[in-house]
């Protein structure tokens, strides 16, 4: 049985698919079971509840554990858990101190090999499912308004990621390992917009604004924080002159070509209509 945390989220939902198709049995946690939609060969539990009984392996998604993991990786040692694969993040290769997302997913991984469990902790760069925060301005036919038009990132598409974290569960292949995984292409936001406007048959603009008008416009939402803006715009910031580079590892490990955005605009180009 493998335990899958944030089952409902953008990429556990995938990994949960990822399992159950390959004949694994899987716990999925959500914070609402009623409204998780997931496979019925799944057992759906509540986040709250965490239930290890029976538990060989977990996937474990940080955005879950932002506050910490209080005692999950010494329950997960006392009933017998063997493996727990991370969602964590390419950032945590920045070692700048007042980078928090970086911190967070460094502190999540330190803690994880000091108990003693095997681990695997998948690195990806930008989600392409971080566009879905331009759908509303695309819906409206607005432009979608950003600083920095000429950075560039490799976008990886969530079924790549899950792919990649079900291969860790489910094989000895990449334990001990920290892949980094990213899409085939480094593109701008002004081109992924132009994809997204192709696979909805819409026109799809972008403004570029300047960083200050950006810093305001970021903290106007409730869940910015001043610190976390201010990282995210730094490395914004640092991909124009260091633009990121493709990361072979998706067809490695998993045997296909990583999936391009192209590919992501058109698996999800209702959500922009």
């Amino acid at each position: 049985m493998i335990l899958v945390t944030g089952a409902t989220g953008n990429v556990g939902r995938h990994v949960v698919g990822e399992l159950l198709t390959a004949g694994a049995k899987v716990r999925a946690l959500t914070r609402d079971p009623a409204r998780a939609r997931l496979p019925c060969e799944a057992e759906v539990a509540r986040t709250g509840d965490m239930p290890l009984d029976g538990i060989t392996a977990i996937f474990l998604n940080p955005a879950v554990f932002w506050h910490g993991l209080d005692d999950l990786l010494s329950r997960a040692v006392e009933h017998g858990v063997r493996r727990v694969v991370m969602l964590s993040s390419a950032a945590a290769l920045d070692d700048d101190p007042a980078n928090e997302l970086a911190a967070h997913h460094l502190e999540i991984e330190r803690a994880i090999e000091d108990s003693g469990l095997e681990w695997t902790f998948t690195r990806p760069g930008e989600f392409s499912s971080n566009a879905f925060a331009w759908r509303e301005a695309i819906r409206a036919g607005d432009p979608v308004r950003e600083p920095y038009a000429a950075a560039r990132s490799a976008p990886i598409h969530e079924r790549d990621i899950a792919a990649v974290a079900a291969k860790a569960l489910l094989t000895e292949d990449l334990l001990g390992t920290k892949p980094i995984l990213t899409g085939p292409e480094a593109l701008t936001h002004p081109e992924m917009i132009g994809l997204i406007g192709e696979a909805t048959g819409r026109p799809a603009r972008f403004e570029e604004i300047t960083p200050e008008e950006a810093r305001r416009e970021m903290l106007a939402h409730p869940y910015m924080r001043e610190g976390l803006v201010d990282v995210l715009l730094r490395l914004r910031a640092n991909s124009v002159d260091h633009p990121a580079e493709p990361s072979p590892e998706v067809a490695r490990i998993t045997g296909r070509p990583a999936r391009t955005f192209k590919e992501w605009a058109a698996d999800h180009a209702d959500a922009f209509c």
